[in-house]
């Protein structure tokens, strides 16, 4: 909105300054400031709100230290990431960019899930909440409709070879050049990363590309599903989701910037992505939510965050991942995400077999997910949060050096 009303007063009045947002780095650096600034100070006000109306979580009795004082804890708090995501979002990025529109889009949709769900656990005194098949269906819409845009929209597009004289003509001009229609996505460690999608379409399907949405959807479907759930698996400790999330967003900022920019693209050697740029103003507006929310998120917390926002945050994490063309690369950044999957899968599993095998089932971890298993073995929660955000870090360092380690 705002980069639109400086485009005219530039162009119509040369309005000293009015150029600076045509800077990405300018307009990402002030959606960071204002979407910190709102999450801190209109935060405050939505927990008086939430806490003033009794929209307190419903803490399900697990037997760890401290539980009771978690009781009554305002709820919903993705609202307050949402909201504060959103505003600079509109008033910075360009709206007219298709990325932009599914990352808004997507927002929308799962806060709106999100918010069923944790409207049925306060208001309806429902602990399980909103029925695992409802979300699941939400998710697979959001995964379809995700799927088709990328495959049939004329706006997301690469550009593979990126010669001298393309180079020229795009600095000189502002314009992309030999744009391609391509479904090829990057794959970490290996010198040529790329797993192109049509390809193996062709190879399954004997020749047929029409046929690519059968790989493809699904393929979108299963990582919104897994890394949005997953995401709600690990919300359970004070700080950990939202700490973990800016971690991963900040490192997804680095492979937009790198990916939308025409220069460090070829530096790195790595796919150039027409109009993905603006992606990074999006993910500064996230970022500087999360990280205002941590304000009052962190231990102990007077605000949970939900499934209103651990789904929306989830679910945002996998799209841009899929749009930048880094999806592959989700099992290492997302490495604590998919630990605490995967703790609750093979718990769940290992008790069911043995109950089958013995009348008796058995457990693997104390609890799970696992972040339970530690806190049931005395460890203090903001120690295994601080130590799970290390490890994220690591693991965040780890997957931008996959740029250049191949």
């Amino acid at each position: 909105m705002l980069y639109n009303l400086f485009e005219f007063l530039e162009n119509q009045y040369q309005l000293p300054g009015a150029g600076l947002f045509q800077y990405l780095s300018f307009r990402a650096s002030v959606s960071v400031i204002l979407s910190l600034g709102i999450s801190i100070i209109y935060g405050k006000k939505i927990i008086k709100y939430l806490r003033k109306n009794q929209i307190g979580e419903n803490i399900r009795s697990l037997g760890l230290e401290g539980e009771d004082q978690k009781k009554g804890t305002p709820t919903m708090g993705g609202l307050i990431i949402i909201i504060s995501t959103l505003i600079p979002v509109i008033l910075m990025s360009r709206l007219d960019n298709i990325y932009i529109q599914i990352l808004i889009f997507t927002t929308i949709w799962m806060c709106i899930i999100g918010l069923a769900d944790d409207y049925i656990k306060v208001f309806k005194k429902n602990k399980k909440g909103l029925k695992a098949k409802f979300k699941l269906f939400g998710q697979y819409i959001l995964g379809i409709i995700v799927g088709l845009i990328i495959l049939f929209h004329p706006d997301i597009t690469i550009n593979e070879n990126l010669s001298d004289d393309v180079l020229i003509e795009i600095n000189e001009n502002s314009k992309v050049v030999n744009e391609v229609k391509s479904f090829k996505t990057t794959v970490p460690f290996f010198k040529n990363n790329e797993l192109d999608y049509q390809e193996l379409s062709n190879s399954i399907f004997n020749g047929n590309s029409n046929l690519i949405w059968i790989i493809f959807i699904p393929i979108i479907i299963l990582i919104i599903a897994s890394v949005s759930n997953s995401n709600n698996l690990t919300d359970g400790l004070d700080g950990l989701s939202a700490g973990l999330s800016a971690i991963i967003v900040f490192a997804l900022g680095i492979f937009a910037w790198t990916s939308g920019n025409v220069v460090f693209s070829d530096y790195l050697n790595i796919m150039y992505i027409p109009r993905a740029g603006e992606i990074t103003i999006f993910i500064s507006a996230l970022f500087g939510a999360l990280v205002g929310f941590l304000w009052y998120n962190t231990y102990p917390a007077t605000i949970f965050m939900g499934d209103t926002g651990s789904l929306t945050v989830g679910a945002l994490i996998a799209v841009i991942s899929i749009l930048i063309r880094k999806e592959l690369m989700i099992p290492l950044l997302c490495g604590i995400f998919l630990i605490e999957a995967l703790s609750v899968i093979i718990q769940v599993s290992y008790f069911k077999m043995t109950k089958k095998k013995t009348g008796i089932g058995q457990r693997i971890l104390l609890m799970s997910p696992i972040h339970h298993h530690f806190q049931k073995k005395g460890f203090h929660e903001s120690k295994i949060v601080s130590r799970f955000w290390i490890i994220g870090i690591l693991l965040a360092l780890l997957t931008i050096l996959t740029l250049k380690i191949r």
